[in-house]
């Protein structure tokens, strides 16, 4: 059976590439009938924190992406990383080392004057017929695998293909801290081993871990998973993806007014394709996804096309599902459920986000304070205030609906000969401080009797 994770670490905000990289591990197990895991790897005691670890879980729930079975936390599984290390001992796969931060200093001057990698030159490292130094008194060892001396590290990535390193390149790596602490590369692991991972599709910034994780894999006798490396996700400006870009945590979008539907979908296209196709639901993804069809090079994040997407689901909504997404303050201020559902069918089009239809709800609604200048120098006029006090009288005369008002508003223009723009944008700037907006009539008619004659009069 096919089992993926997704294993972020409690040390900051769950960001984008985070989440492509949980969309892309769930699509795959759930393509093929796997299991889907998520594990916290909270062995940073001194920077893991409750709420990020909060913040994690309420994105993942946001995102509609389900693990299977319970979360598991890898500070947990400290004593079995202890275990795994001591067999490694037992069997000659590791060794305790005491250098000190000294001779380590040492050994990365001596290979830069050399002109070559710095590593640890093997000091402590056992070998037939070696004599080893004495062991230094009050000092408590790291442990390092014993990697091997020649031949090369080898695997088919499932996204950049063949990858090849030679043993020579890689060090002698800490398996477990002074202070008897595991170290990453050893717990990821055995964790994932004890989990069942088959496949770990991870960011492109693991990938020098991988050749590491292998030999680890091989001493310790595990099976190897198959490995997928995504590219990074780049900004507008080409720069790998950062907070100055735009929102940090995945769920700031969610305060900007984005549906998980959106991110979901955007997210998943960012780096995978179907070919031309550009809209998925999760479950389409699910169906559809295939490791082959993702892309080796860095995808650009484009706002814009987040927004496009958003723009589509949110049209795709009914009222009923859009008023409770709506924040507790917009709700408590605007309860009038008619006059909500009318700007909705009005704006929906318009918006790109529930944040651009609560902003363009709160225009409607609220009286217009303080319009510009230059708005009012570019419409209103002695004519133009003719002209609205003619029509305010020909609206107040009539049911006040759309289409009443609409019907006034194109006889009017016809028998005063001018064009619709010289009498609709003066309503709009009186009435909503903005020369912007849907249907004049249908604006109006929202507004009621009441409210369109009080913002007329403090206005003209």
């Amino acid at each position: 059976m096919i089992k993926t994770r997704f294993a972020p670490s409690p040390t900051g905000y769950l960001h984008i590439g985070g989440i492509r990289t949980a969309i892309f591990n769930y699509a795959f197990a759930k393509k093929h009938n796997g299991k889907f895991f998520l594990r916290i790897e909270d062995t940073d005691i001194e920077r893991s924190t409750q709420e990020a670890v909060d913040k994690i879980l309420e994105g993942m729930s946001w995102l509609n992406l389900n693990h299977d079975g319970d979360i598991v936390y890898q500070a947990k599984n400290f004593n079995r990383h202890k275990e795994i290390i001591a067999q490694l001992l037992q069997h000659g796969h590791a060794y305790e080392c005491y250098s000190s931060k000294e001779d380590l200093e040492q050994m990365r001057q001596d290979c830069e004057k050399k002109g070559i990698k710095p590593k640890y030159d093997g000091t402590w490292r056992p070998e037939e017929g070696k004599t080893l130094p004495p062991v230094p008194e009050g000092v408590t060892p790291v442990i390092r695998l014993k990697n091997p001396l020649d031949g090369n590290v080898t695997w088919e990535d499932q996204v950049k293909g063949q990858i090849s390193v030679c043993n020579e390149e890689l060090d002698d790596l800490i398996l477990q801290r002074s202070d008897g602490s595991p170290t990453y590369n050893l717990s990821v692991v055995v964790d994932d081993a004890d989990m069942g991972i088959t496949h770990v599709i991870r960011g492109n910034d693991h990938i020098n871990n991988t050749p590491r994780q292998i030999n680890i894999y091989k001493a310790c006798g595990f099976d190897i998973p198959s490995f997928a490396h995504l590219s990074m996700i780049h900004g507008e400006d080409g720069q790998k993806l950062s907070k100055r870009h735009g929102a940090a945590s995945v769920t700031e979008y969610r305060e900007l007014g984005y549906l998980p539907e959106a991110v979901n979908n955007y997210l998943a296209r960012l780096g995978w394709s179907h070919g031309d196709a550009e809209i998925f639901s999760l479950d389409e993804l699910c169906e559809l996804f295939s490791l082959k069809s993702i892309t080796s090079s860095p995808s650009q994040f484009d706002i814009k096309k987040l927004q496009w997407l958003n723009n589509h689901y949110l049209k795709q909504k009914n009222f009923e599902e859009i008023e409770v997404l709506l924040t507790p303050q917009f709700a408590k201020r605007f309860s009038d459920r008619k006059q909500l559902l009318g700007i909705f069918d009005l704006y929906k089009d318009r918006c790109n986000s529930l944040r651009d239809f609560e902003v363009n709800a709160e225009m409607v609604l609220t009286k217009p304070e303080n319009i510009s200048h230059e708005l009012i120098e570019k419409y209103i006029s002695d004519i133009s205030i003719n002209r609205l006090q003619n029509l305010r009288d020909l609206f107040n005369a009539s049911d006040f609906t759309s289409e009443s008002i609409e019907t006034i508003l194109k006889a009017y223009v016809k028998t005063e000969q001018i064009k619709f723009p010289e009498v609709a944008m003066p309503l709009r700037v009186v009435l909503l401080g903005t020369d912007q907006s849907p249907s004049v009539g249908q604006i109006i008619a929202l507004l009621g009797k009441d409210d369109f004659n009080n913002r007329l009069s403090e206005q003209i």
